[in-house]
């Protein structure tokens, strides 16, 4: 089954391709300059740091929905061995396997493809299953501090729950809302953060009714973002956009939008509860925010650790 003429219609107007060179493997980071990360420090008034990781266990947010997606297998290697001999100072190591999705993460710009293509036009089969990433890997994604905007969606239209209901696909119009609500504007390099409310599901222990339904954001919504130059979207579920699918059949294009046609990275199971108390607390919805990938050479995603500074 192809694509259909709507997706590649929107796709035409929101590509990246070319726009920072043809070796271009950071996309839409290229807009986080040292002017705007210089303007994101004058964010921060208290100094009120905030976590937005979800925990890393062995229960974590996988279902198995997602073949190999595996939550946190947490091991002890040693434990108080005295490595250097009798009497020596003791030590306790750690290690652990999980898909590098598995919990709060960024996805790299290689994490999809359509049409056989990746960000910046490069062949999908650049991917390979002993390299991973030839190209774009979340390796290259380096130094992800900008500033954050955090777009309430529930406290926008109001939801009583707190929380969207599970066919809600956020939309512009509903963005708009959100900015307006929180008397922000956002601007080009600005890192945006949807909060939906679903994550409320997971830390109620309900793993399977933060998966499915899910609201998320709409295929509308990557026009959104591209007008305002945002270098990179996180929000707090599973599968970022809304799932089941809003068209029948079409699978994950907000993902092909944002990763392969505009080279922006995205994030999912974000932990936005406690920012949004936070900013309604204050009254401010704009911050410093430091979401610095690990490394991994070739990832196509990367476990990551973010941490709002008020």
């Amino acid at each position: 089954m192809s694509l259909p003429t709507e997706f590649h219609d929107i796709a035409k107007r929101v590509n990246n391709w070319g726009r920072w060179g043809a070796d271009d493997e950071i996309g839409t980071l290229n807009l986080i300059s040292d002017e705007v990360v210089r303007a994101a420090a004058g964010s921060v008034r208290s100094g009120r740091r905030v976590p937005l990781a979800l925990p890393l266990q062995q229960d974590g947010v996988q279902t198995g929905m997602i073949p190999g997606r595996v939550n946190p297998l947490h091991v002890m290697v040693q434990v108080n061995q005295e490595i250097f001999g009798p009497g020596t100072v003791a030590c306790s190591d750690d290690a652990v396997t999980m898909g590098l999705q598995a919990g709060t993460h960024w996805d790299a710009l290689t994490h999809v493809s359509h049409s056989g293509r990746l960000y910046n036009g490069r062949p999908a089969h650049t991917i390979t299953p002993h390299a991973g990433a030839a190209f774009a890997g979340i390796d290259k994604a380096r130094h992800i501090v900008s500033r954050g905007v955090l777009l309430d969606i529930p406290r926008a239209l109001g939801t009583d729950t707190g929380r969207l209901p599970g066919g809600h696909a956020v939309t512009p119009e509903d963005l708009d809302a959100a900015e307006e609500s929180a008397g922000v504007r956002v601007r080009a390099g600005d890192i945006v953060l949807v909060r939906t409310g679903q994550v409320r599901a997971y830390l109620a222990g309900d793993k399977h009714g933060y998966a499915f339904p899910s609201p998320g954001l709409s295929i509308r919504t990557p026009e959104w973002f591209h007008a305002r130059d945002v270098a990179a979207v996180a929000n707090d579920t599973m599968t970022f956009e809304i799932f089941p699918p809003e068209i029948e059949g079409l699978w994950l294009p907000v993902h092909a939008l944002h990763l392969v046609e505009m080279g922006m990275p995205q994030g999912q199971n974000w932990n936005l509860e406690e920012l949004s108390t936070a900013c309604g607390e204050t009254g401010r919805y704009d911050f410093l925010l430091s979401a610095m990938p690990e490394p991994f050479v070739g990832g196509t995603g990367t476990p990551v650790a973010p941490v709002a500074v008020l």
